[in-house]
């Protein structure tokens, strides 16, 4: 008995998933919008159940509709996979690799990952953005993304909590680099010249944020400590919290990824610290993909990167 279900349906309820409009699915996927509504109305036929709720501004899935959007993401995931590893049978070093990345690996990592890249695989063209931690593992496991560069969750290199088990299920872990956070001083800030700094000698500091995971890392060392930090500012961009720490407006707790471009910073001293955890930091893919030599080169230009950091 043949399906009721095809691999264009599915890309289409995704692509109108994603793009709120039917208009706007039909443009992303070459089609006409009449076309676009009349194969939905033939899926609907077939399923016995409505895909699509409309409204003043666009359309809506219902609960059946986000069931296939759901797999139709994973599946055409799983066949981009397929047409990209049989392409590179032909013997070609090449392809496009999406790359996600915590916006700290953005700073050092990153760059020094994609000049090694250049030079080693020079045909291989790499597709950059930024998100949190969880963003990024969604974004692999969606399929929006080929790689995401993240870090752990409970801040120690090689373990896992339970949430992070769960996220990362299913998914080809590849270890980088263990991370040892700094401090962010003021050059003017009495404790830059003490010789030795614990975190709870900033219990009653004022902390400028740098990102949710940033943050998150900093509430959890703290609690160890035992201190609740005054966190007084908060920023996702780095050279913001540096321009605030050079100001005297408090101190920040920074991955050590992003020291060499923060000892840059006039006014700011940056300091080693005593009760704060290293965070691992690593790479995330699916196992399709690991087979997709592009893929494949650009993971061992992360790891040949990290390993100089």
């Amino acid at each position: 008995m043949p399906s009721t279900l095809d691999l264009s349906s599915l890309r289409l309820i995704r692509a109108i998933a994603d793009a709120g409009t039917i208009t706007g699915a039909a443009t992303t996927l070459g089609f006409t919008q009449p076309a676009v509504s009349q194969h939905v109305r033939r899926l609907e036929s077939r399923l016995g159940t409505a895909l699509l709720e409309r409204h003043a501004r666009g359309v809506r899935l219902t609960e059946a509709g986000h069931v296939l959007a759901r797999y139709g993401a994973a599946v055409a995931a799983t066949v981009d996979a397929a047409e990209r590893e049989v392409s590179a049978l032909t013997g070609l070093h090449a392809g496009r690799v999406r790359v996600i990345a915590i916006a700290s690996a953005s700073a050092t990592l990153v760059p020094a990952a994609l000049t090694l890249l250049r030079r080693n695989a020079p045909a291989v063209e790499v597709d950059f953005s930024e998100a949190e931690p969880a963003q990024a593992v969604a974004a692999v496991r969606e399929g929006h993304c080929d790689i995401a560069i993240t870090v752990d969750d409970d801040g120690v290199a090689g373990r896992q909590g339970p949430a992070v088990e769960r996220v990362e299920t299913g998914l080809h872990r590849r270890e980088l680099m263990s991370d040892a956070s700094v401090l962010a001083l003021s050059t003017q800030d009495p404790l830059a010249d003490e010789p030795r700094l614990h975190l709870r000698d900033l219990a009653d500091a004022r902390w400028i944020a740098a990102g949710a995971a940033c943050r998150e890392h900093l509430v959890r060392a703290a609690d160890t400590a035992g201190f609740v930090p005054r966190i007084a500012y908060a920023t996702e961009d780095h050279m913001a919290v540096l321009a605030f720490v050079a100001a005297g407006l408090g101190v920040a707790l920074l991955p050590g990824l992003v020291a060499p471009v923060a000892a840059s910073r006039p006014g700011v001293t940056l300091r080693s610290i005593a009760g704060v955890s290293r965070r691992g930091v690593h790479a995330l893919t699916t196992p399709d993909l690991l087979r997709v030599p592009a893929v494949a080169a650009t993971l061992d230009a992360l790891e040949e990167a990290a390993a100089v950091q």
